[in-house]
Order: structure tokens, then C-alpha cells, then sequence
């Protein structure tokens, strides 16, 4: 016969494994606060577990981790937090570019510039295929641990959605330029129109000085009176209303690209150190082009080569105001990597409003890699040879920027 001490301990362990299992299944379901983490939380305590320690230990001896020198390089450019380091990004971008308009002469050509526009392509298009879409969708790499993605329902949506605004802000901001010249052409690089339209300009009042001599002449043999000489100014280009418009359109222009590029610095920056130095990459290398090209244009709509150079140093403040403006998202709008986010972000994701500059910017890229640049090398002579050999040129110019934000990412 079973004593009472008996009786009672069966009955404590019983009570005790119904405790665990009602604890375990709540676990299972969830009713321990899990939904409450976010995911930079889970990923922590990811990293508890048995075999994902064991993955770690594997990746660090399969892979261990060596300072390459463009590691090092960006250590050195870029020292401080991601808020310091947007802030000398965009220094870096601003400033060198528009100190060398100081040696470009104020006659240059633009169309001269086709192999540095082919090698940025290739710069922007390969930061962003290499770089940004990876690290907007499933995040960086890390050389001493394995991570893990959470699949989230409409986390990727909103991410796309994103890259497309910020493509279609870029259209709106290019068709604006179009209808407020007259459908002279957007904001570009070559700047072709607007050139093409000085020099019609120039041939038209030519011809008007020639007509006129010739009725001069006439009149002189019919009447036999030979009038007096006065001198007569030298033939000057006049330039049209519509061209000296552009001119100033495309500072406005100028100066919202220059925000994005802000923004981009920001973003990336706060994503992880080695996007925001390759996004720096890829902008500096655009940067060049763009800045000589809009040089260019304004000596074209009558500014002096100090007024250009002033003025395109003021379109250079945009970039420090995008800067300030992604950091101040960043640092109050939050993003999902923080470890001070918890609970549910946008339309019931883990996404803040921080996370959405990154993919925002993305869609910018796309559209000045591609919409904005691509049709001005597609643009060909009737010279068949000529024009052969500078496909040829302006192709390996774009892999070289490609090849170069590759060799970046592999290392």
C-alpha cells in the first residue's frame, strides 16, 4: 500500500512536468513576449544556441577575416560614428570636384566628357547591384558570425516601394526641367541642346551681320556715295533667353541631386561602415562629370567662369543638407537595426523610417545610372569607325567603375 509521502510526491511531479509542458507550448506559441522582440534581438539570442556557435566557430576557421587595404583606406577616411562619417563623405564628395573647376578651361566641350560619364555608369550601377539592393534585402555580411533573414509579409514591398519612389521622384524632377525650358532637355551631362542651340544662335547672327553688309554694299554702288565708316562692334554669340533659363533650372536641379547624394551618404552610413564607403566610391566618381558638365553649361548661358565656380559651390550645400536631414531621420526616426526599437514599425513590419533612405537613394541611382546618362552614350555620328571605337572606349570605361565596386564588395 502506498504511504501518504509517496502519495504526495506523485502527485508534485505530476503537477510539475504539466508546469513545463504548459510553459514549453507557451514558449512554442509565443505567449512569452517573443512577438515583442525586434529583430536585432532575436538575432542575439540567435546566437545563444548550441549550433550557431558552432556555424560561427566554422566561418571564422574557413574564413578568417584580413585587413585588406581598401579596408584599411576606409578605417583611415572614415574614423568616427555614422553620423561623422556622413558628414566627411560628403565633404569628400563636395569638396575636391569643385576645386578642380578651378583648372578646367572655360571653353571645355562637354561631349568630351562620355568616358568619364561611361566610368561613372558603371560606378553608381555596380554600388548599386553590388551593394546597396543586397543590403537593403538581407543585410551585410559579418566575417565572425552567420546571420540569419527573417521573411517578413510585406517587409519586401515596402522596400520596393521605396526604390520606386525615389526613381520616380528623379523623373518628376527631370520632366519639371523639360517643360519649364521648353522641352530643351533635362538635366544632364553633355548638355548637348543647349550647346547645339548657342551655336545655331551664333551662326544666326552671323548671317544677319553678312546680310547686312551685302544690302550696305548695294546701296552704296546705287546711290555712288560712299558712307561714312564707323566702327563696327566685333560679332558677339548672343545667347537666348531660353538657354540663360536653362542655365539657372539646372542649379535648382543640380542642388535637389545633390540633397539625394546627402542622403545616400547618411543612409549608407548607418546601414554599415563598408556601404557607406563604397557609396562614397561610387558618388565621388559621378561627382566629376557632373560637376564639369554643369560647369560647362552655365559658361554657356553667359555666367563668367568665377560666377560658375560660385555657383556651383552653393548647389554643393545641398549634399550637406540632405547629410543633416538623413541623419536627423536616422537618429529620430529610428531604424531596425537599433536595439532601442521594439515592437511593430511601418504597416505592422519591423521597418522605421530610417530604414527607408537606403532604398529611397537606391531608386535615385537607378535612375541617374541609367534614364539620366545612358541616352547620351547611345547618341552616335554618321562617322561608323569613329563612332565604333568610342562604344569601344566608353564600354570598357564602364566595367572599369563595375569592375572597381565589385573588387571593393569581393574583398
Amino acid at each position: 500500500m502506498v504511504s501518504r509521502s509517496h502519495k504526495s510526491l506523485v502527485f508534485l511531479s505530476v503537477f510539475l512536468a504539466v508546469w513545463a509542458w504548459n510553459v514549453s507550448a507557451a514558449v512554442v506559441k509565443g505567449e512569452t513576449g517573443v512577438g515583442e522582440l525586434s529583430p536585432s534581438q532575436i538575432e542575439e539570442q540567435l546566437q545563444d544556441c548550441s549550433l550557431v556557435q558552432a556555424l560561427n566557430q566554422h566561418k571564422v576557421a574557413s574564413s578568417p577575416a584580413t585587413a585588406s587595404w581598401t579596408s584599411q583606406v576606409f578605417a583611415f577616411l572614415f574614423p568616427g560614428s555614422p553620423a561623422v562619417n556622413a558628414l566627411l563623405a560628403t565633404l569628400y564628395i563636395s569638396g575636391p570636384p569643385n576645386f578642380l573647376l578651378a583648372l578646367c578651361p572655360p571653353n571645355i566641350d562637354p561631349s568630351s566628357l562620355s568616358v568619364m560619364v561611361a566610368f561613372a555608369v558603371g560606378g553608381l550601377l555596380g554600388d548599386t547591384l553590388f551593394h546597396l539592393l543586397p543590403e537593403i534585402f538581407l543585410g551585410e555580411d559579418e566575417h565572425d558570425k552567420v546571420k540569419f533573414v527573417m521573411v517578413e509579409p510585406n517587409k519586401n514591398l515596402l522596400l520596393g516601394v521605396a526604390i520606386m519612389l525615389g526613381f520616380v521622384t528623379f523623373v518628376a524632377m527631370d520632366k519639371g526641367l523639360r517643360i519649364a525650358t521648353g522641352g530643351e532637355g533635362g538635366h544632364d551631362h553633355s548638355h548637348s541642346h543647349s550647346h547645339e542651340k548657342i551655336e545655331s544662335t551664333a551662326k544666326a547672327s552671323g548671317l544677319e551681320v553678312k546680310d547686312s553688309k551685302d544690302s550696305l554694299r548695294a546701296r552704296k554702288s546705287a546711290s555712288g556715295i560712299t558712307p561714312p565708316l564707323t566702327p563696327k562692334p566685333e560679332a558677339e554669340k548672343e545667347i537666348s533667353s531660353s538657354v540663360k533659363l536653362a542655365g539657372y533650372l539646372n542649379l535648382i536641379a543640380d542642388f535637389t541631386h545633390n540633397i539625394t547624394d546627402g542622403l545616400a551618404m547618411s543612409s549608407s552610413f548607418y546601414a554599415s561602415p563598408t556601404i557607406g564607403a563604397t557609396t562614397t566610391v561610387a558618388v565621388f566618381f559621378h561627382e566629376i562629370p557632373h560637376e564639369v558638365g554643369d560647369f560647362a553649361l552655365l559658361i554657356q548661358s553667359g555666367f563668367s567662369k568665377k560666377q560658375a565656380m560660385g555657383a556651383q559651390f552653393i548647389t554643393a550645400l545641398g549634399a550637406l543638407l540632405g547629410t543633416c536631414i538623413g541623419i536627423a531621420v536616422q537618429e529620430y526616426g529610428g531604424n531596425s537595426a537599433s536595439a532601442e526599437v521594439s515592437g511593430l514599425g511601418l504597416f505592422g513590419t519591423s521597418l522605421q523610417w530610417g530604414d527607408m533612405l537606403l532604398p529611397f537613394t537606391a531608386g535615385t541611382f537607378l535612375y541617374v545610372g541609367t534614364v539620366a546618362v545612358i541616352p547620351e552614350l547611345l547618341e552616335t555620328g554618321p562617322d561608323k569607325a569613329k563612332e565604333l571605337k568610342s562604344t569601344l572606349t566608353q564600354f570598357a570605361a564602364m566595367f572599369a567603375g563595375a569592375g572597381i565596386m565589385l573588387a571593393i564588395s569581393w574583398s
